[in-house]
This record gives structure tokens, C-alpha cells and sequence, in this order.
């Protein structure tokens, strides 16, 4: 709320690698430059040596057409590319090969939304272009920015394919520029051209102004939960300095991941000191309306579509579709257990309860994870024959995320069955009474606080006993108990 009172915009410009790609945006360079030694994937095109002439990648043009036909975007029938001119290490030729909007610039999309759910309700966020250029390369430091001697340059990642989508400031907290974050990623990996997980496939630069101050962009944030921590930050730093009686100049601003802190790196550059001009070694690209139509043919069923199908074929709400088509994987896990267990809303509360919570807690994807859909199902069978309590499936559950086993050896090796015998139950139940004589005397005057010495029985029996035996046997002893006082 009090960011609303203080008049804040934020427009994000999402840098997504198009990672289905085999290669980069104007060379036959291997794409797939993860994990690859430095410097060790790129040629002339990369470096832009003398003679050496870019050649746009057909399928980069592809993966475009279908983003901006998935965000409602105008596709001009003609698009350029321009020279976007600055010097700096991560592109060696001293110019960047992009697009622009002015002096006669088109790129490959104009216009367009993203709608997504914030407080229960709808909002649509403005899109205001897109665009195909190229990536920079990787600037490695030794610490962080500020504390390292020097910067060591790969330009593996130099010339691969990428999409900026630029939106409207129409984002008005750093909670709703997380939710679009994670809706375009879903969609993008619905669509199949990005994969969001891969480090550095999606990173973002996050402009952000209070009423009455200047502008300022954070720039390649990597993350959605360091979007969330950037913006926060820098409403507090804005605020702060106002308060004070300064003034808040336009700049572009590094987010210090370690430190959580935004640090000044330069003045705002202006559209004039990038020196705008088309690439004169790559013609106009034209797109007909006949191959629209084939792109928009081919789209897949992506998130919002999605949803509404698990509603209507699931009877899951409205919420529920919402969150378990936020991402692709998510969705995929779900639908992979509904077909081999017939129950989709208890598949549902587990996913969106202690699955979500226990991926968190571990700081990994459901793709990234160990558990499958195959064993979460086993589980839930285990369950319903009563071989497990609902409490012992969830330490079963966290077992499953931690080490990929299946259920049933996680229960023999933890010794996690539940315990039907009465011999042993008639022993635990002897230590209760012992424990909570109050409790028992509060039973025998009323059968409803007989719930207490239950719950105790459980717990000492660390979830495992059978609570319909555990009950008769509690409501056993209570009526010897009452007899021998009375």
C-alpha cells in the first residue's frame, strides 16, 4: 500500500535467451555455451573482425513471432536491425546489433499485455516493444563489482540469440514485477523457446521512479526473488533520500547480490550517446501474413488456456490452476500424477502445500528436485491403505525431494510404519495417562477432552499409531480408570 502512495512506476526490460536455439543469433557458433572453457565457442562473426558478416538465424525470427503472438503484440510486416553503439568489454566490436522503435527503426513487435493475477484480481500489464538482439558477453570479478582488481571477460555468451521485451511502467510494486516475471517465464516455456532455469537464460533490468524523483535502472538482475529484493531496496533508498530533503537523479544502478544494496555505476545513458544507426550488413527482414498464420497454427496451449482446462476438466479452483500453471514443470508434474491417480485436488493441496514448501525450503525447482511424479502417487497410496498417517507422508515426502527414493523404502528404512498393535499401544497409552493425570480426570468428566490424550499418543508415538486404535484403546482405559475411582 505504501508504495502506491508514493506514486511508484516500474517498467522492466526482460533480456530471455531463446535456449532452444542450436545456435547463435548471427553465427554458426555452438549456442550451448554453458559449462563450456572461457572464450572457447566464438569466431570472427562473434568478435566482429573485418570481413566477417553476420547472418540472422531463421528460427531466432520464429521464436519471436510466436512470443509476441502469445503477448497479443503487433508483428510488422518489416523489421531492421540497427547498430546500438557503446564501448564497453562485453562486446569487443564496440556496437551491439539490435533493434529500435525511432528515427525509422521497427523491430519485431509493438504493443501488447501480460495479464496476471495480483491480490485475487486481474491486472494487465502493458507491453511496449520487443526486440531481437544480441547478447553480451559474460564480465566475470573476482568478489563482487566494487571489491575486485580486475574484470575477466568470456564471449561465449557474445552473439547469442536474444529477446528484450520492454514493458510499460505500468507495474506499481516490486511484489507484482515479480508475478509478471514468473507468468512471462511460464509462457515462454510453454512456448518452448526459453528455459527459464538455465543461469543467465532470463535476467532483467528493472527502471523504477517515485513521484517527483528521476529514474533510475537496475541493471542484469538475475533472478525474480533479487528483482523483488532490488525493487524493495531501492523504494526504501528513494524514499529515504527524499525525506531528507535531496533529490533523486536519473542513473543506472548495479544490484550487489551479496550486500542486497544498489550501487551507483553511471549517469543514464541517453538514446543520443548510442549513436542509433541501421546495420548496414543485414537487409530488412520481411514477415508475410501467411507465415504469421502458420507461426500462430503451431502455438501450444500456454498457461492461461491451461488453466482454464484445469478447471474445467479438474474441477480444481480457480487459485488452485492459477499456481500450478505459474510454470511449466509444475504444471507437467501435476498432469503426470493425475494420470495415474484419480484424485486432482488431493494431487493439488500436496503440489501447492508441502511439495511448493518443501522445494523452497531446499532451494530447488520440482524439475530440479528428486522426487517424480510416479513416487508422490506411491505415497499417496500409501496413505490411503492406512499404511502411513497423513503426518508421517509429509516427513516421507521431504525424504522423497531430499533423495529420490521411493516411498516404500523410505518407510521401511525410517521405520515409519504406522502401528497397529494394540499390546504396544495399551503401553504407550499407560505413559500418557501417567503424564497428564489432569487431562484423564477432564476425559472421564467429559468425552470431548479425550482429543488432548489422543493427541499426546500420537506424539509419542511420533504419528505413528493407528488413530482409530489409538482411540479405542484411550476411551479403554478411561472407562478402567473411571471405574476403579468410583
Amino acid at each position: 500500500m505504501r508504495a502506491k502512495k508514493q506514486g511508484v512506476k516500474i517498467g522492466l526490460e526482460v533480456h530471455c535467451q531463446l535456449t532452444n536455439l542450436e545456435t547463435k543469433l548471427f553465427c554458426g557458433c555452438p549456442s550451448d555455451y554453458r559449462g563450456a572453457g572461457p572464450n572457447s565457442h566464438v569466431c570472427p562473426v562473434c568478435f566482429g573482425l573485418p570481413g566477417a558478416l553476420p547472418v540472422l538465424n531463421a528460427e531466432a525470427v520464429k521464436d519471436a513471432v510466436m512470443v509476441a503472438l502469445a503477448l497479443s503484440s503487433k508483428i510488422p510486416r518489416k523489421t531492421i536491425f540497427f547498430r546500438k553503439n557503446y564501448y564497453y568489454p562485453d562486446m569487443s566490436k564496440n556496437f551491439q546489433i539490435s533493434q529500435y522503435d525511432k528515427a525509422g527503426g521497427i523491430p519485431i513487435a509493438i504493443g501488447g499485455s501480460l495479464k496476471i493475477g495480483i491480490d485475487h484480481k486481474q491486472k494487465r500489464i502493458g507491453i511496449t516493444r520487443m526486440q531481437l538482439e544480441e547478447d553480451p558477453a559474460k564480465l566475470v570479478h573476482l568478489g563482487t563489482i566494487k571489491t575486485s582488481p580486475y574484470t575477466l571477460v568470456d564471449y561465449n555468451r557474445s552473439g547469442i540469440a536474444l529477446l528484450e521485451i520492454v514493458t510499460e511502467p505500468d507495474l506499481k510494486s516490486p511484489a507484482e514485477s515479480r508475478v509478471f516475471l514468473k507468468k512471462l517465464r511460464s509462457i515462454l516455456e510453454h512456448l518452448g523457446v526459453s528455459n527459464g532455469e538455465l543461469e543467465g537464460a532470463m535476467r532483467c533490468d528493472a527502471n523504477i521512479s517515485l513521484r517527483g524523483g528521476g529514474r533510475v535502472e537496475i541493471k542484469n538482475i538475475s533472478s525474480f526473488k533479487e528483482v523483488e529484493r532490488a525493487l524493495r531496496f531501492e523504494i526504501m533508498r528513494q524514499t529515504s533520500k527524499t525525506e531528507r530533503g535531496g533529490k533523486v537523479e536519473t542513473e543506472t544502478r548495479h544490484w550487489d547480490e551479496a550486500r542486497r544494496v544498489t550501487m551507483s555505476l553511471r549517469t543514464k545513458e541517453t538514446e543520443e550517446e548510442y549513436r542509433y544507426f541501421p546495420e548496414p550488413d543485414l537487409v530488412p527482414v520481411t514477415i508475410s501474413q501467411d507465415y504469421i498464420e502458420r507461426c500462430k497454427s503451431a502455438l501450444p496451449e500456454l498457461p492461461d488456456v491451461r488453466a482454464k482446462r484445469f478447471v474445467e476438466e479438474y474441477k480444481l479452483p480457480i487459485y488452485d490452476a492459477g499456481v500450478l500453471t505459474s510454470e511449466k514443470a509444475l504444471a507437467d508434474f501435476f498432469e503426470n500424477c493425475v494420470r495415474i491417480y484419480h484424485d486432482p485436488k488431493k494431487i493439488s493441496n500436496w503440489i501447492m502445500g508441502d511439495l511448493l514448501r518443501r522445494l523452497h525450503e531446499e532451494d530447488v525447482e520440482v524439475q530440479e528436485s528428486k522426487i517424480t511424479p510416479e513416487n508422490l502417487v506411491k505415497m499417496l497410496k500409501l496413505e490411503d491403505e492406512g499404511i502411513i498417517s497423513g503426518k508421517i507422508a509429509k516427513k516421507v515426502l521431504l525424504l522423497m525431494v531430499k533423495t529420490g527414493d521411493t516411498p516404500a523404502r523410505i518407510v521401511e528404512k525410517e521405520g515409519l510404519q504406522r502401528i497397529f498393535s494394540e499390546e504396544i499401544l495399551e503401553e504407550k497409552v499407560e505413559k500418557v495417562f501417567e503424564l497428564n493425570p489432569k487431562a484423564v480426570k477432564d476425559a472421564i468428566r467429559d468425552e470431548k477432552a479425550a482429543h488432548f490424550l489422543v493427541g499426546e499418543l500420537m506424539k509419542l508415538t511420533n504419528g505413528k499409531a493407528d488413530p482409530q486404535l489409538a482411540n479405542k484403546i484411550v476411551k479403554r482405559k478411561l472407562r478402567k480408570t473411571s471405574k476403579k475411582n468410583t
